[in-house]
């Protein structure tokens, strides 16, 4: 945005794995680099070998804080605890940081009237977890030269998120207990922040469901992105070049969890009948990591439901071994498939399938439109505001596998190639106005411009946690004495 000046721009995420959240905010930090700003991330994991390339090649400054104390969990549970006791202690950490740096760092003035970094304002930029938040409003203090503001980016509120299924009644009550305070700290932290901003414009409805209309002000849409700039670009595909020796490739791209739902890609697949599968491959790729339980259980049973069905499967943690499986093979699962890798997969496949159930963006469709190729998603949640039916894909039931199939049916068979490079333009031109590494920067520019006009909001919630703190020691109490009890 003209006139928005340089700033320091300090991102804070809890784990910089691979999935849509680290995309996300990997993109946040080059759209705001590429326009001049200093961004650093601060993030309380990071592995080297699980990550986006821009975290790990020096693309970004990424500093790893907050993960010497506390753990990740413990025994597998207490997660939500830990990761902001991890969070409070990065915050500390930067904080430190800050403050030294401004000690050390000379005053001085540019000779041709240019803002000097130490006159920058300061951008603190958070997502997933705002735990953080109260802390930096209270006690990160501006020098008298710079403005200081916190933008919160919200993919969706965590307590709709958090898992309440366990089995057993007792573990079902102590886990409903332990959310309590949660559930109102996340609220509580989040109206400390200066500004909102939502993903899409299905996250912010439901942002403003949770949390009240007017609690956390004017919450505006800012979409993730896909670098336009680079990446496939409707390559022609020669016979050379082709992946397993030009079959029609069906893709499914998402995390190994339950609620992505990919069985629904194996079912719709195998509706198809031996004799159109012939020639064609279902390669089910995604994040994968194996310190996640869920991530392993729900491989194996993808891998059982696929083979249940009769059909015949492979596993592959590395490009080499994925080029080299067998012909027969129909489901082909790719863990943790490397970005080189997905963008070959991206500009040779006929068709994404994208089967989660209200997910709340989903950057998956918008890269596969960049790339020219048609989407089937169901027709709920991000790929509402995404994809443009029977122009860049189709919408369809989740719950109507047959709906599914017949696209399927229709893409392999029932297009043209003249239908084929019309909906591949759509698409690619559709990604390039809308959810663009540029769009996404205009509209970051726009909210911080906005948020350093505006007077800092005020927060007096401390008091509250005094009182919840008293309350949270009662229901943690009952709770270990529940679980001590379950076991």
């Amino acid at each position: 945005m003209p006139g928005l000046q340089r700033s320091n721009v300090i991102i804070i995420h809890p784990d910089l794995g691979i999935g849509g959240a680290e995309r996300l905010i990997i993109d946040v930090a080059l759209a705001l680099q590429n326009r001049g700003h200093h961004v650093t991330i601060y993030t309380s994991h990071r592995d080297k070998a699980h990550c986006f390339d821009e975290a790990r090649d020096g693309t970004l400054d990424v500093r790893v804080r907050g993960n010497t104390i506390f753990p990740a969990h413990v025994c597998g549970r207490l997660h939500i605890l830990m990761a902001a006791l991890r969070q409070l202690h990065l915050t500390v950490s930067l904080l430190n940081e800050l403050g030294s740096a401004d000690r050390s760092r000379p005053t001085s003035e540019k000779k041709d009237g240019s803002v000097s970094e130490e006159d920058c304002d300061d951008i603190f930029i958070v997502d997933q977890l705002p735990a953080c938040v109260p802390v930096l409003k209270t006690f990160g203090r501006p020098r008298t030269s710079r403005r200081q503001r916190i933008l919160f980016y919200c993919h969706f509120p965590d307590q709709l998120l958090a898992r309440r299924d366990e089995d057993g009644s007792i573990l079902r009550l102590a886990k409903l207990l332990y959310r309590v305070p949660f559930d109102w700290f996340e609220g509580w932290a989040l109206s400390a922040s200066d500004r909102v901003v939502a993903n899409s414009r299905f996250s912010r409805g439901v942002v403003r469901e949770v949390f009240g209309p007017t609690r956390l002000g004017d919450v505006e849409v800012v979409y993730p992105c896909v670098d336009t700039d680079s990446g496939p670009t409707i390559p022609e595909k020669k016979p050379a070049e082709a992946l397993w020796g030009e079959k029609k490739i069906l893709l499914s791209i998402n995390r190994f969890e339950r609620k992505k739902d990919m069985a629904l890609a194996i079912r719709a697949y195998h509706g198809l009948g031996t004799d159109k599968r012939r020639g064609t491959r279902l390669v089910i790729a995604g994040g994968y990591d194996n310190r996640v339980q869920e991530n392993v259980q729900y491989h194996q049973e993808l891998d059982d439901l696929a083979i249940g069905l009769g059909l015949q499967t492979a596993t592959s943690k590395t490009v080499v071994s994925a080029l080299s499986i067998p012909d027969s093979i129909d489901v082909l699962f790719l863990l943790s498939v490397p970005t080189a890798f997905k963008e070959t997969l991206l500009a040779q496949s006929k068709l994404l399938l994208y089967t989660p159930i209200n997910e709340h963006f989903g950057i998956v469709p918008v890269e596969a439109m960049h790339a020219g190729i048609p989407v089937l998603a169901s027709n709920t949640g991000g790929p509402l505001e995404t994809i443009v039916e029977g122009e860049t894909g189709w919408l369809r039931d989740a719950h109507a596998v047959d709906e599914w199939t017949a696209v399927m049916n229709k893409v392999l068979y029932g297009l043209s190639q003249e239908d084929v490079d019309r909906m591949a333009a759509a698409g690619k031109a559709r990604a390039e106005r809308e959810f663009s590494l540029t769009a996404m920067g205009d509209r970051l520019e726009k909210e911080i411009s906005t948020m350093l006009t505006a007077e800092r909001r005020p927060f007096h919630g401390w008091q509250q946690v005094l009182v919840m703190l008293a309350l949270s020691g009662a229901v943690l109490a009952v709770v270990v004495a529940l679980l001590l009890r379950a076991t």
